[in-house]
């Protein structure tokens, strides 16, 4: 092989990383838009935005494809360990967006559910933790873009303050819900929304590990605490 043509092939793989890196990043910014979208459809009682969120979820679903596409013709090149870290984590993480973006569409499907009912002033509990988990999703993907192991880690250390948030509002409801029996329905619309929230929450720590995995290998995570009343995680 001459110099020219392994040039032309080392470049050739540069660009088709640099391509599979933006299609994550475009996907990330996607979904973490469709649930700041989701959140605010919660507090203005819009049905007509809150399908727009759910048939926008189809985007998200095309681009993981094209990822999991462009992911196995770079591993068909016959990859060195670094380059197929970067591939597996690719779709590990492609994977984890794409069950961001359902997550946002299901709050927005609740929200149409929850309009049904009068205003509750709890929608502000599920606004807190809700941009408690945009911050941890557009940090995490930041983290990837800047291929930054230890930003990836403190945001999987704050999962913590998510799963608090989780349970005292999840407390919060049941209360409410013993109280006043005409508010189990739309409560109980809350209570799905907060767990959606708090499953997108576990799917940004899903990413930082995988930065992780990418960046060290398999280099042992830091320990983890967790404030939902289950044991620590690693």
């Amino acid at each position: 092989m001459n110099n020219q043509t392994h040039t032309h092939i080392v470049k050739s793989h540069d660009e088709e990383r640099k391509r599979l890196l933006e299609e994550i990043m475009r996907m990330g910014e996607m979904a973490a838009s469709q649930l700041e979208a989701a959140l605010d459809v919660v507090q203005r009682r819009d049905d007509k935005a809150a399908e727009r969120i759910i048939a926008n979820d189809e985007a998200i679903d095309a681009l993981e494809l094209q990822v999991s596409h462009d992911a196995m013709a770079l591993a068909m090149r016959g990859p060195l360990a670094r380059d197929l870290r970067e591939i597996l984590a690719a779709l590990r993480i492609a994977s984890d967006i794409e069950r961001i973006g359902d997550y946002a569409s299901n709050v927005a499907k609740r929200s149409m559910a929850l309009n049904m009912a009068p205003p509750l002033p709890h929608t502000r509990g599920l606004r807190s933790v809700g941009e408690l988990v945009v911050e941890q999703v557009r940090d995490v993907l930041a983290a990837y873009r800047d291929g930054d192991a230890d930003a990836a880690q403190r945001v999987r250390a704050r999962d913590a303050e998510v799963d608090q948030q989780y349970t005292g509002l999840f407390r919060e409801l049941l209360t409410y819900m013993m109280e006043d029996a005409r508010v189990i329905t739309p409560c109980t619309h809350l209570l799905f929304m907060a767990k959606n929230l708090e499953r997108i929450g576990d799917h940004a720590t899903n990413i930082a590990e995988n930065i992780w995995f990418q960046e060290n290998g398999e280099a042992p995570l830091p320990p983890r605490e967790k404030r939902d009343g289950t044991i620590p995680a690693r």
